[in-house]
Parts: C-alpha cells; structure tokens; sequence
C-alpha cells in the first residue's frame, strides 16, 4: 500500500511539474506598460537575453526562454531591437527573437534638407538629440575619399528613407546616409574626384527649385555664370551662411547679403565651399549634365512654383518687376 501510495505521489508530482512546466512555457505574460523594446546586441547568449527580457517584464521567468533553448537548439537569435506590445508566451517570445522580427520606425529626409533641418527633425521625433546628430555631421571622415575638402557632411547626407531602432547612434544613421549618396553616385558612373563640386552645384540647384524641369535650366544659369566670372548671387547660399553664423532670423537681411561669410555667394565669387543641403538624384544629375541656354537670370514667376529665365540683364529686370507688381497686388 505504501509503494501504490509513493508511486502515486511521485506521478502527481510529475503531472504537477508538466502543468507547471507548460503553464510557465506557453501562458500569455506582460510585467510592462503599454509598450517596451528589448535591445539584443550582436555576441551576447542566450541567457544573457533572457536576463534582459526578464528585466523588461516580458518573461516571467529566465530559464523558461532558456528551456525553449534546450528544446530548439538549432534556431539562431538575431540581433537587434524588439517592441514587445502584448502579452505572450516565452514560447512566442523565442520564436519572435529566432525570426528576427526586428523594430524598426522610418525616418524620411526630404529633398534639399540641409543637416540642420535634419538634426531639428531627428530631435522633434524623438531619436536623438540635434547636438548628437550635428556632432556626428559636422565630421567629413566618412566622405575625405570622396570630398577631401569637405567641411562636413552636407550634400553626402542623401535624401531617402531610412529604418532606425531606438539604438541608432548619430555616427551610424550618418553612415547610412553617405553610404546611400555612395550608391547613387556609382550609379552615376561618374570619377569620384568631382564629387565635392558636383554636389555643391547640386544642393544650390535642389535650394532653388521643386520643378523638376527647371533643374537643368538653373544649373545651366550657374555654369555659364561661373563662366564669365560672375557672382552666383544666389539666395539660398547667403541663407546657408547666417545658419553658419548662427544668426538666420527666417528671412534675409541687409546684413545677410554683406556679410563675408564664404558660403554667401553675393559677396563672393564661384561656388560655395561646399554644398549648402542634401540634394535628391534628379539634382545631382541637373549639376552634371546642365541644359544648353545662354540664360544668366532667373526669377520666380507671378503665379508662382515655376521662374522666367533670361539672358540680359534689361529682361530680368522686367521679369523681377513683373514679380514685384504681382506680390503687391496678391489678395488673400
């Protein structure tokens, strides 16, 4: 009687552990809020990412991520960030983690952004701070092969959308951008010694317009401005160099167009030191292969989005007329 009595209380014990066992395995669990991210690095072990779920209060317990080890020893965990937003087994846990379902959120950078507008939008987003992305972009290492002259970053920062986690640092999401400008260069097939100067004369083209047929128009007018020796006088240039100086108001001053500053093309002839933004493919490819004019002048057109181009100074003073005489009678 005592044997049948040690035998059924051993097989309870047992049928109580596999309870167990399945209950801490394969039941729903969530110790967090409404949301939170779990950071695996790349090297750390298999307990080690289990003491960090455990802490993050997405497992109850470490060893029952690490049983699910035991029981799929050839499944590999990936690196990477993870959101955890429901409750779920440890189980379900390990699958995520051997799938790689990675957290990423989107950033995009638009068009003709220069670093600072970057920076302000990486800081209202809540990836980093703008200082940390400045710091990271005010360092040309990444680009002295393609540009040795270069300053900074600014014009190899190229325009896309990029997928970020909460760990990305400044330095990388800036290698990731000058490693885009990279490929699209190369798909230009173009000698990388001109790298600088293409990408200055771009970002003045990006700056000026969104038309995507006045591109070749306006670098034609700043190629055959440089030709004859001519100030590009160009807006956006003189812009650049008060956010330089730290002293951009949101519009330009007298001051701005006197100022010595290199980047401000009123007061100084030939390019700019080097690019004022980021400018897009359709940019680059406008400063590489400018349409054939003999235009020197450009102004916006009355209506507005587009400009009237012009070969004498006598016609652009009539077209910038034409433009002062519309703004003065807009109606709102």
């Amino acid at each position: 009687m005592n044997r049948r009595v040690a035998i059924g209380a051993a097989a309870g014990t047992a049928a109580a552990l596999l309870v167990f066992l399945g209950w801490a395995l394969f039941a729903p669990y969530r110790a967090f809020g409404t949301e939170t991210f779990v950071e695996v690095p790349r090297g750390v072990g298999s307990a080690g990412i289990a003491a960090a779920l455990k802490r993050a209060g997405v497992i109850r317990y470490s060893w029952a991520f690490l049983l699910e080890r035991v029981l799929r020893p050839s499944a590999k965990l990936q690196a990477g960030e993870y959101r955890f937003a429901e409750a779920a087994s440890a189980g379900e846990v390990f699958g995520r983690i051997a799938r790689g379902d990675i957290y990423y959120f989107e950033f995009t950078v638009p068009e003709g952004s220069n670093m600072f507008d970057i920076a302000r939008s990486l800081e209202e987003k809540g990836v980093m701070t703008s200082a940390e992305f400045l710091e990271a972009a005010f360092d040309p290492a990444p680009i002295q092969d393609l540009a040795p002259q270069a300053q900074s970053l600014e014009g190899f920062l190229f325009p896309s959308t990029y997928r970020l986690s909460h760990g990305t640092s400044a330095a990388q999401l800036a290698k990731m951008m000058t490693d885009q400008f990279r490929k699209e260069w190369a798909r230009l097939s173009v000698a990388e010694s001109g790298a600088q100067k293409i990408a200055t004369l771009a970002s003045l083209i990006e700056k000026e317009t969104g038309v995507a047929e006045e591109r070749p128009l306006v670098a034609s007018v700043f190629t055959n401005r440089l030709a004859k020796g001519m100030r590009l006088e160009c807006d956006p240039t003189t812009i650049y160099a008060a956010l330089l100086d730290n002293r951009y108001r949101g519009k330009i001053h007298r001051s701005d167009l006197a100022s010595a500053n290199p980047y401000n093309t009123y007061q100084n002839a030939g390019l700019p030191p080097g690019p004022i933004a980021n400018p897009g493919a359709a940019a680059i490819r406008a400063a590489l292969a400018p349409a054939q004019t003999k235009f020197l002048y450009f102004v916006a057109k009355p209506s507005g989005g587009s400009h009237q181009f012009s070969e004498t100074l006598a016609e652009h003073q009539k077209a910038v007329q034409a433009y002062r005489h519309a703004a003065q009678h807009k109606t709102f």
